[in-house]
């Protein structure tokens, strides 16, 4: 493993930072950052390598799964509903029961996580999985991987359209910061000037700048906007998918993420921000220059994560879809720790509730931007913390139209 050298800055500890009122996470040491666990550097990820193994020999996941796969053919009963093993299921389920949406909606099959219980991955470049002598960790980790794509069912769920925000939340537009605060997600508009979204020095030279401007235009008050790097989905793409991350290339993505989930959490959130800050970790945009003490102080004042997806085309099928935080902000959310050999990520997923208020964009247009928070650091429960999201499969769109293409890119705004 590499480590940092004796000049770098110790380890971080962020506070747990739950949101006023908000249940504690499903998650390890009570949700306390695996940075508490640093030896020699490691971040912590020794010791998420150990709580991994412990879980994979408990057995409760695998017994989990193994039921699961065991139950009869049909709908499987969870305290919540009818899940389904397949979007093919859960399709015919809702064509069957005759579930309507609202003018502009539809009812899609969304894939939920079933099981209450921290996930673990280690990362494709981790060191564990190239030592002949770990294997032990690595049938563990590579078996905790597998089952955690089997520990999840398909639920039907209504999509209102976002563009009619204002219908359902009178007077709101969602267009607006106020439906970001409210909400935690807003849409915006864009006529970029990056011509090949397939070439990455010209998004990060062009669409980067782009999506900054954006975000200060949009957020009053905002003094600074970071986009820090972007991925790719095309299910339909015929080249060479790979990322390079030494040459700041995150390829693409050839599959869509049909799982309900965030890309950050209460720990994660401030990690990732001081990473970005003072360590310049696996930033694609403007190289940053900030001290300890200066990345504390900014961060002492509000900041945001916001996710912003853009088509390239006009979306057909498989949609990019949106949560909104009033639905779920009295759910406890399930962490998924991503172990890297310098960090540990914590992403979050979330159990079906029926109540879940979802919005997508039909015919989402190359102009038109979706925008979603994934952080937000105001804890009082007066504004949204996060959204949540997916990808699905849009059950009424022609057969053979094409799939979607689109970027997102990832950014921080600061006030």
């Amino acid at each position: 493993m590499n480590r940092p050298d004796s000049t770098a800055p110790g380890p971080f500890v962020p506070p747990l930072q739950l949101t006023a009122g908000a249940p504690p996470p499903v998650a390890a040491h009570g949700g306390l950052s695996y940075m508490s666990f640093d030896r020699d550097g490691d971040a912590g990820t020794a010791e998420a390598i150990r709580d991994a193994m412990a879980q994979m020999a408990k057995g409760k996941v695998q017994a989990f799964v193994e039921k699961l796969e065991a139950a009869p053919p049909g709908p499987v009963e969870t305290q919540w509903g009818p899940g389904f093993r397949s979007a093919e299921e859960c399709i015919a389920h809702i064509r069957n029961t005759g579930i309507t949406a609202p003018e502009g909606g539809v009812v899609v099959p969304l894939r939920y996580t079933v099981l209450e219980e921290p996930s673990y991955v280690a990362v494709s470049s981790n060191a564990v999985w190239r030592d002949p002598a770990r294997t032990e960790e690595q049938e563990a980790l590579r078996k905790s991987e597998e089952l955690l794509s089997k520990r999840t069912l398909y639920f039907p769920q209504v999509l209102r359209d976002a563009r009619r925000i204002g219908e359902y939340y009178p007077g709101l537009s969602p267009e607006s910061p106020e439906c970001m605060d409210r909400l935690g997600v807003a849409l915006a508009h864009c006529e970029s000037a990056c011509r090949n979204f397939y070439d990455h020095e010209e998004v990060e030279a062009v669409f980067y700048p782009e999506m900054e401007r954006l975000l200060l235009d949009f957020f009053p008050g905002a003094t600074d906007a970071l986009v820090y790097n972007h991925d790719l989905f095309n299910k339909d793409f015929e080249g060479d998918p790979s990322e390079d991350q030494d040459a700041k290339n995150p390829g693409v993505n050839t599959n869509y993420v049909n799982l309900v989930h965030n890309d950050l959490n209460d720990n994660s959130g401030r990690v990732r921000c001081r990473e970005l800050l003072i360590r310049n970790l696996r930033n694609f945009g403007r190289t940053q220059h900030y001290t300890e003490a200066e990345a504390d102080a900014k961060m002492s004042r509000r900041f945001m994560s916001i996710n912003l997806a853009k088509p390239m085309e006009t979306v057909q099928q498989w949609p990019f879809v949106l949560a909104a935080w009033p639905s779920f902000a009295d759910q406890p959310y399930i962490t998924n720790y991503r172990i890297y050999d310098d960090r540990v990520g914590e992403t979050t997923r979330f159990a079906y509730r029926p109540e879940h208020e979802w919005y997508w964009l039909p015919q989402q247009g190359p102009a038109e931007v979706s925008m979603l928070k994934c952080y937000d650091s105001v804890t009082d429960g007066s504004v949204s913390r996060w959204s949540f999201h997916s990808a699905c499969q849009d059950p009424t769109a022609p057969a053979g139209v094409p799939n979607r293409q689109n970027i997102v890119v990832r950014s921080f705004v600061f006030f």
